[in-house]
């Protein structure tokens, strides 16, 4: 919403319309009879999803479907935002976006099935696939990391799950180019680089001239409910070949730890 210029953007929220309910969906649609619609609303609690499969699936997986069938009611073309955790993370090279889905949690499997909901309902929707979203204003691994060191002398970060982290401000530039190009398919958007969460905390502390000390662990150190794919890094040539290339994730850190501590802007 703050980075769409030029373009009558109307956000709404859960008190708007709850996305479970295809009549407050339907109507929430037919009246703003938009030429666009971004579904970025989801259960990202990706532990949460793993003990509520029920909210989960009802809110990612039927949410979006609801949302779909809204969309085509009104000739609205969709853009929905996905996820990494759509793979299994098996792979050691970047996964590409006709790589088959192969979820090993509840929050990728619904994700993966809003997915094949939706292109059969849009044929021409645009699934936008990303990973490791960090910015300003919310909850986010770089708020935790900095949090955690202003208390302690040391952090254990895993080291064994590699991924790209996605700098929310650049994401939604991308999402906003794709919706003026008329874009369809599934493309996959993320900061270039790739890196494991331990050095993705030791770059945020060195930029933020912190002194803590991070000390790389294993995954079976955090027992989480939900499992985490190991190698989730998402390949560029989808995006690129739509003539969008993202900046280094390292580069977006200094945007980040600018802003952090402001306000939001209205």
């Amino acid at each position: 919403m703050r980075q769409w210029k030029k373009d009558e953007v109307t956000g709404l929220g859960s008190a708007d319309a709850d996305i479970r309910s295809p009549e407050q969906v339907a109507k929430a649609v037919r009246d703003s009879r938009p030429d666009w619609i971004v579904l970025s609303a989801a259960y990202t609690d990706v532990d949460g999803c793993e003990t509520n499969r029920e909210l989960a699936a009802a809110v990612n997986t039927q949410g979006s479907i609801n949302i779909a069938e809204a969309a085509r009611e009104v000739g609205a073309k969709l853009l929905f935002i996905s996820t990494d955790y759509v793979f299994n993370g098996k792979k050691t090279t970047p996964y590409e976006a006709d790589d088959p889905r192969d979820p090993i949690n509840v929050y990728g499997k619904t994700k993966a099935d809003a997915e094949v909901g939706i292109l059969k309902i849009l044929p021409d929707a645009c699934i936008v696939r990303t990973s490791w979203l960090f910015g300003p204003w919310g909850k986010c691994f770089p708020d935790t990391i900095l949090k955690l060191a202003a208390t302690r002398p040391q952090v254990d970060v895993v080291d064994d799950q590699r991924g790209s982290p996605t700098y929310t401000f650049d994401l939604a530039d991308a999402i906003i180019h794709l919706c003026r190009a008329n874009a369809e398919g599934i493309v996959h958007v993320t900061n270039s680089g790739v890196c494991s969460w331990y050095e993705f905390a030791s770059e945020v502390l060195r930029q933020a001239g912190a002194k803590t000390a991070v000390r790389p662990t294993t995954s079976d150190r955090f027992v989480r409910p939900a499992a985490r794919p190991g190698y989730s890094v998402l390949s560029s040539v989808s995006l690129n070949a739509r003539g969008i290339h993202m900046r280094h994730w390292k580069e977006t850190l200094p945007d980040y730890l600018r802003i952090r501590d402001t306000e939001p802007p209205k």
